[in-house]
């Protein structure tokens, strides 16, 4: 009888073998990676430096994944400070834990690792992850984030050829901790940059009297007649940087998440923070190669900064020789308009579906009712309690040792408040730990209003935006006329240039806390942010609940557990994994009827 009831199990056994592989293989895949962030030797502008490395190179990998995958990754700190990844424009669905910010996450303290879970649900696009403490930004620690379209959606182009990820950044020589000292000991910024680098590489010599010998820099290998989509990300520290390549056209197929109208551009303004994607063809002779080139834009016309251009080369197969010249003209430097008729003529593509088959315009943002408006101001740095600082309607950020999420979830009074002004009062500033308060399932109208003198760039982790308006001037009620509201872009970042202002309308979909702040490092780390509080009344189950392996600080640090006893996840792919789980399960269980037997 035993023998038979044996057999039973085993044929029982191997059908929920191939049922639980079936489920696994069919379920949202997951990936794992183990990334040791530590200092790294580079020479970006030809002189050593300490710079952050991912996994030993810089910038890091690219985190390469398809719509609904859930990502894992184990992150081991090997710093001298405290550090932590957020990922720029994934929106961390009912998931705020997974953030990677001062308001949602307690730092990993040196030599200690935490693992990041999260899902990329219905996202697609072109985003980058980087440091979000204490101007780490500034020496690296970033890396590229492509989200690929299940095979079920449509995209709304031809395949490319090949896919090519360009990160650019100014770049200064001295370390993160000396911008940090210059930026808290005087009013005079940080001046412009030593260089503008391509993926980490300083400019190819276009000009000996600009940059120096021995620089190395960016080849981008291509074939002829083939056409590449180039994403491209301005992952730098405070410089709108000017991309183009020399001779060929460039068309916008996607930006941070959307697709666009595709229209044909000869060059484009990034500005910090911001991610674009382009379909090039190498439609050109290849008598030489051609310059890829990233130059400063809004700023003095001074030999300073005609230095930090940055410039990479662009290598047909077929060429015949190096390239050579003046670089390709930049847009005139005086002409104020030029960019801001750029960014709005950037628009949705109302027709392609993005991560799910209904079109993206079936989201009808123009017909919603507006439930909240705030109308934010910032100004240049100002003397708040005898230190610089800079400001969102009069206040500066000051960031609690126990994050804002974690407060909340433990319903820690006196952390912070929900009391940030909708308008700019008319008080002396302050430095304080004000959030908005959000209603959850509103929608929200933000305007922007810059009374600096550089064009500041503002993100909003957990959402994508609808940009529906910018103007040169104050904004007031009547601006409202002036308002795209049928497909305006959807995005994380905007820009807002100096003297202007910049709507956006936003629906609060997302629960959790959610990081609203410039992107220009040096407004960010002199407290130019806030959160927004998206609360959800009632219970929802498939909202994310505090991670086990959460880390506690601030008056929650005697909550700690011991960090000795930690998981490592291996590089294997998640159906390696669930047919691996799985056997062990099988062979556990015959061998369980094996010694009964």
């Amino acid at each position: 009888m035993l023998p038979r009831l044996a057999d039973n199990c085993c044929f029982l056994c191997f059908s929920l073998l191939l049922c639980l592989i079936t489920a696994g293989l069919a379920a949202d895949p997951y990936v794992f990676y183990d990334w040791t962030v530590s200092y790294i030797t580079a020479s970006p502008l030809g002189l050593k430096q300490q710079v952050i490395g991912v996994d030993g190179i810089f910038p890091g990998p690219i985190l390469n994944v398809t719509t609904n995958w859930n990502v894992v990754i184990n992150v081991k700190n090997n710093l001298d400070e405290p550090f932590l990844l957020t990922w720029n424009g994934i929106q961390q669905r009912k998931n705020s834990w997974q953030d990677g910010v001062s308001g949602t996450n307690c730092p990993i303290p040196a030599g200690w690792n935490w693992t990041y879970q999260f899902q990329v649900k219905d996202q697609i696009g072109s985003f980058f992850y980087f440091p979000s403490l204490g101007l780490q930004r500034a020496v690296g620690g970033y890396g590229g984030i492509v989200v690929n379209n299940r095979e079920v959606i449509a995209v709304p182009f031809g395949a490319p050829d090949g896919d090519i990820t360009l990160l650019i950044s100014d770049w200064y020589i001295k370390s993160h901790k000396a911008l940090r000292n210059e930026l808290e000991s005087k009013n005079g910024g940080l001046g412009p940059p030593d260089g503008v680098l391509f993926n980490g590489l300083g400019p190819y010599q276009f000009d000996k009297a600009l940059v120096r010998d021995g620089i190395p820099y960016q080849i981008i290998n291509v074939e002829p007649g083939k056409t590449y989509r180039i994403r491209v990300h301005n992952v730098g520290i405070l410089t709108s940087l000017n991309f183009r390549i020399q001779n060929h056209n460039m068309v916008l197929v996607e930006t941070e998440g959307s697709y666009t109208v595709q229209q044909n551009y000869s060059n484009m303004d990034i500005h910090v923070g911001q991610s674009y994607s382009f379909l090039v063809t190498m439609d050109q002779d290849a008598s030489t190669d051609y310059y890829i080139v990233a130059s400063p834009r809004f700023v003095n016309a001074t030999s300073a900064w005609t230095k930090a251009s940055g410039v990479a080369i662009l290598h047909y197969s077929n060429s015949r020789g190096p390239a050579s010249g003046p670089l390709p003209d930049p847009p005139h430097e005086y002409d104020t308009f030029f960019s801001m008729n750029q960014a709005r003529s950037i628009r949705w593509n109302v027709s392609a579906g993005a991560a799910r088959p209904n079109p993206q315009g079936s989201f009808r943002y123009g017909q919603i009712t507006v439930t909240d408006v705030y109308v934010i101001l910032n100004r240049p740095p100002e003397l708040v309690d005898g230190k610089w600082r800079n400001t969102l309607n009069g206040i500066s950020y000051i960031a609690p040792s126990t994050p804002l999420r974690l407060a909340q979830q433990f319903k820690v009074d006196g952390v912070f408040k929900l009391d940030f002004p909708n308008r700019f009062m008319n008080r002396p500033a302050k430095m304080d730990t004000s959030v908005i308060n959000g209603t959850f399932k509103g929608f929200m109208e933000i305007i922007f209003q810059n009374n600096d003198t550089s064009v500041q760039s503002y993100h909003l982790d957990g959402h994508a935006f609808f940009v529906v308006g910018m103007d040169y001037g104050v904004w007031t009620e009547n601006s409202r006329s002036t308002y795209n509201k049928w497909d305006g872009v959807a995005r994380s970042t905007t820009q807002v240039f100096p003297g202007a202002w910049t709507a956006i309308l936003v629906s609060l979909d997302n629960a959790g806390i959610w990081n609203l702040r410039t992107q220009n490092l040096d407004s960010w780390y002199l407290g130019q942010e806030s959160y927004i509080s998206v609360v959800n009344p009632e219970n929802d189950n498939d909202e994310v609940q505090l991670p086990d392996n959460v880390i506690y600080c601030g008056v929650l640090s005697p909550l700690q557990k011991d960090q000795a006893q930690r998981v490592h996840f291996s590089g294997a792919s998640s159906s390696d994994k669930i047919i691996e789980i799985v056997l062990i399960a099988i062979i556990a269980t015959l061998l369980g009827i094996s010694g009964t037997s």
